[in-house]
């Protein structure tokens, strides 16, 4: 008496890299791109605060902590 063959079931198929992401997962980075690109395109537009800058601030205190 012989035994049964088992064919192999075929592998699903994967719908590729973006099949499974929703609209938003492209669309934002997207949209971050392309505001970026425009300030880049046109600074003038992209106004800075008045006074000193925060970051330059925060740096100096780094600064300080560090030289202790």
């Amino acid at each position: 008496m012989s035994a049964p063959t088992h064919t192999r079931p075929h592998p699903a198929h994967r719908a590729g890299a973006a099949g499974g992401l929703p609209w938003w997962a492209l669309a934002l980075p997207v949209l971050a791109f392309s505001a970026l690109l425009a300030l880049i395109l046109n600074p003038s537009d992209a106004h800075a605060a008045a006074g000193e800058p925060v970051i330059t601030h925060l740096f100096e205190r780094l600064q300080q902590l560090t030289a202790r």
